[in-house]
């Protein structure tokens, strides 16, 4: 496979699903992409955890399976001795793109050297990110940053100079920094640095919410393409051009059919335990903005099996429907 095919992927779908961990599964993934998503990304992997043979990261091995269209499998780690064998292992089985994460903040994450503790160790990373590159020379090599570490530590533009010099394909920048988690408001001046600093293509991320505003942070920052995060949980539709364009009742309806499907295929790739709390966890977001929505999920939450928790769903989401046909 060709390196230079990632620009192609990334300008014929510029708006995608960014990862989000225990919430861009297969389930998930597939709804964004029928609505209109880019390639995805899968939900990080562990590079220690697969090649110590861990069975949940195994099984998102698995995922490479090229049904499931493109999807770059997206390592987490901090060390040579994991990270290699690990892009290695996600090739072999089949992986199209593999993305470095960079840019998790979680606490007990960075604490271990892993995703945006690499972004404080340039030549640490330098010299990891360049055997990931030399083990997987075929296959486009891409990486998720944040701004930089602290507001008084915000080096985004110096990681993306030393990714494209060891041969990095592509990057996303989400331009908080680490110690802003998410807080506060997405500074995208910070992606429109890291593009004028290099030459390969860059990926915005952060606050966008909509396709208006995806093409308002392309148009502002000179990034490529966009991910959606947060802004899709419960708004897979995001993607959807045609969705836009609809009256409210048709939008409600579009709504409804997105939900169905995807309840469907949480209950055909999970366990009825794994099931039901995806289908808890997803609805949650699905029923965000709903007149009584904090006290409905303590109803969700309570519900034993998918069926029920569906059930309730949808006989709440009914007035919903008949509000906005009256």
């Amino acid at each position: 496979m060709a390196r230079a095919s990632i620009l192609d992927w990334l300008a014929a779908s510029p708006v995608r699903l960014a990862p989000m961990a225990s919430y861009t599964n297969v389930p998930f993934r597939q709804v964004a992409l029928e609505c209109g998503s880019g390639f995805t990304t899968n939900e990080e992997i562990d590079a220690e955890a697969l090649v110590r043979g861990n069975a949940w990261a195994s099984r998102r091995d698995a995922e490479c399976d090229a049904r499931l269209g493109i999807v770059a499998m997206q390592l987490l780690g901090g060390t040579i001795e994991t990270m290699v064998p690990a892009a290695i292992q996600l090739v072999e089985a089949g992986a199209p793109i593999i993305d470095i994460n960079m840019g998790c903040p979680v606490a007990k994450i960075v604490k271990r050297g892993k995703g945006a503790a690499l972004m404080r160790d340039l030549e640490g990373t330098s010299t990891l990110l360049g055997a990931i590159r030399r083990a997987i020379p075929d296959t486009p090599l891409t990486i998720k940053i944040r701004g930089g570490w602290s507001d008084t530590d915000q080096n985004a533009v110096e990681v993306a100079r030393m990714a494209q010099d060891v041969g990095v394909d592509a990057i996303t920048v989400h331009p908080r920094t680490r110690a802003q988690q998410y807080a506060g408001r997405a500074p995208w001046d910070v992606i429109g640095d890291v593009v004028r600093a290099v030459d390969i293509p860059v990926t915005g991320n952060g606050d966008v919410t909509s396709l208006a505003s995806a093409r308002r942070m392309m148009a502002e920052t000179g990034c490529v393409s966009v991910m959606i995060g947060r802004g899709a949980l419960g708004r897979p539709w995001v993607f959807d051009a045609a969705y836009e364009a609809l009256d409210r009742p048709a939008q409600i309806t579009r709504e409804s059919v997105v939900i169905e499907r995807h309840l469907r295929l949480i209950d055909e790739y999970f366990n009825p335990a794994e099931a039901l709390m995806q289908a808890k966890k997803h609805l949650m977001h699905y029923s965000n903005g709903w007149p009584g929505a904090k006290l409905f999920r303590g109803e969700l939450f309570a519900q034993r099996t998918t069926a029920e928790v569906r059930a309730a769903f949808m006989e709440r989401m009914q007035p919903l429907r008949e509000l906005a046909t009256a």
